[in-house]
Order: C-alpha cells, then structure tokens, then sequence
C-alpha cells in the first residue's frame, strides 16, 4: 500500500501551529496542531470534544460559512482538520477564519452548542471553559500566521 501524506510529516519537529495538508482538487486541508506529536501531552476527550462544538458552530455561522466542509479532530488528539473549498477562499481569507473562529471561542460567553441528548451522542463531557482554554491557548499559537507560515517544520 501507498504510505499516506500525513505519515510522511515528520512528528518529532512538528510543533502547535496551522499547517497547509493537502490539496485534492478544490478541498483544502488545514491541520491544526495543538499539542506538540509524540510527548504524551495530549488534549482529553473533554477539551477535543468541547473544542470541536464550538469551532465547528463558529464556522458554520461565519460569513463563509458556505466554504466550509468540515472541522473535526485528529485521532491522534494532538489537534484537527479543518477542510474548505479552495475555490470560495483564499489561504489568507481561509487563516483569518480559522482566527476569528478561535477568537469567537475564546470569548465564547453562551451556552455550550449541542449539549443535549438529541444532539450529541456524548453531550454529558461538553464544557464552555475548557473549549474557551483551548480555543485561548490556540489562538495565542496562531495569532500572526501567515500564509507563509502553513508550511510543515522540517529539521
């Protein structure tokens, strides 16, 4: 079998940061990295689940919000995906979204989005203060990104 792209990212110099992954056709893959690869520091359940509420509510309900195609997280749990349509934003139109989604989060002062029974299969580990730690912490990572920056850190 062909070794996949993301296996080919080396994780040992890998730090926190938003980082360009692939190009199929118009979907762009943004890898969002959290947590530095392969320290056992990693984000719980809790923060990945309560995190991925409040970003994906942020930018489904942003003024792009028809170039979004999903956010999610890694398996890994050292951060997510986030894919759009390369045809409807630009990577710096694409990075400031991802800004505003995390500012949004960090601020976030409402309840938390899809914590109910009927919408969330695990709604009981949903909590706004630790997506608003995180979505803090990550927007303090990404602050002055540039499109320059999406690259990959090599040795």
């Amino acid at each position: 079998m062909e070794r996949i792209a993301s296996f080919s990212v080396d994780h040992d110099v890998l730090v926190p940061g938003l980082y360009l992954s692939r190009r199929d056709g118009s979907v762009v893959t943004y890898d969002l990295r959290f947590k530095k690869p392969n320290t056992g520091d990693l984000l719980t359940n809790a923060e990945m689940h309560s995190v991925e509420h409040i970003i994906a509510t942020a930018l489904r309900n942003s003024e792009d919000k028809d170039a979004v195609i999903y956010f999610g997280p890694m398996g890994c749990q050292t951060g997510f995906y986030f894919l759009f349509d390369g045809d409807r934003l630009t990577d710096e139109q694409a990075i400031n979204m991802v800004k505003s989604a995390f500012a949004l989060g960090a601020a976030w002062g409402g309840p938390m989005p899809g914590k109910s029974a009927p919408e969330c299969g695990n709604y009981i580990n949903l909590d706004t203060a630790l997506a608003r730690k995180e979505c803090t912490f990550y927007l303090d990572v990404i602050r002055d990104w540039t499109v320059e920056k999406l690259v990959y850190p090599t040795k």
